[in-house]
């Protein structure tokens, strides 16, 4: 109730409201005594009475009419709250996983191979700023060909990384032929899934997005850190 004028007419008669909450209390100087006791203007019984005089009031005559003409106003149109992927590339294909499961971007570490694995998922132990991290191929998850050439671009250096992702408590790193980095997009942008993608990656892939002349397949992360749990058992 910040802000009330101070005199509201009705129709029957000129409704008196000493809005001094404007003047002397939290709106204005606040010089008002009560403030001591109250706190705030809204605690006390002045205010509250001020209230119950405009709850009231009667209603203006246009009351009706201003309140028909507001509803039936196109609704503006929802603005989408942006959302960003990490955009990086195993081969030929570009992908994405939401930055909320990247940990961070690391230069390639030696891989020490653990015995008894074989199954081609669980590549072996990494060194991270002194934790040692599981290392897990997604282009072995995902049924990527890692020798298929993407295009040239001769204005972009080509530098292998680690994708440091944390997900449910599951903390690993995964190889990958280039890091792009992170690219902030309306979801609206988001298009269905092709039927000319790999059926692997289809699996995995719940959007594609375009960026900058390529397409972009934004990865299930529940989907594929499951995978990657399972792989570790």
């Amino acid at each position: 109730m910040s802000n009330v004028p101070a005199t509201v007419s009705n129709t029957s008669s000129s409704l008196s409201v000493i809005d001094c909450w404007n003047k002397i209390g939290v709106h204005g100087d606040a010089s008002c005594p009560k403030l001591e006791k109250h706190i705030h203007c809204r605690n006390c019984p002045v205010y509250a009475a001020a209230a119950v005089q405009l709850l009231d009031r009667d209603l203006p005559s246009d009351f009706l009419d201003e309140w028909t003409r507001h509803i039936a106003q196109a609704k503006p149109a929802t603005e989408s709250t942006p959302q960003s992927v990490v955009v990086f590339r195993i081969g030929a294909e570009w992908l994405g996983l939401q930055t909320n499961s990247l940990k961070e971007i690391v230069s390639i570490r030696p891989v020490h191979s653990l015995p008894h694995r074989r199954n081609g998922v669980v590549l072996g132990l990494a060194n991270v700023r002194g934790e040692l991290l599981v290392c897990i191929s997604l282009s072995e998850i995902l049924r990527l060909d890692e020798t298929s050439e993407p295009k040239k671009d001769k204005t972009r250096a080509l530098s292998p990384r680690m994708l440091f992702v944390q997900h449910q408590g599951l903390r690993a790193v995964c190889p990958v032929d280039e890091v792009f980095g992170v690219h902030r997009f309306d979801p609206r942008e988001l298009m269905t899934v092709p039927a000319t993608l790999a059926k692997a990656t289809t699996t995995y892939t719940k959007a594609v997005l375009s960026w900058r002349r390529e397409t972009v397949g934004l990865l299930d992360e529940d989907l594929l850190f499951y995978t990657m749990s399972r792989g570790l058992a």
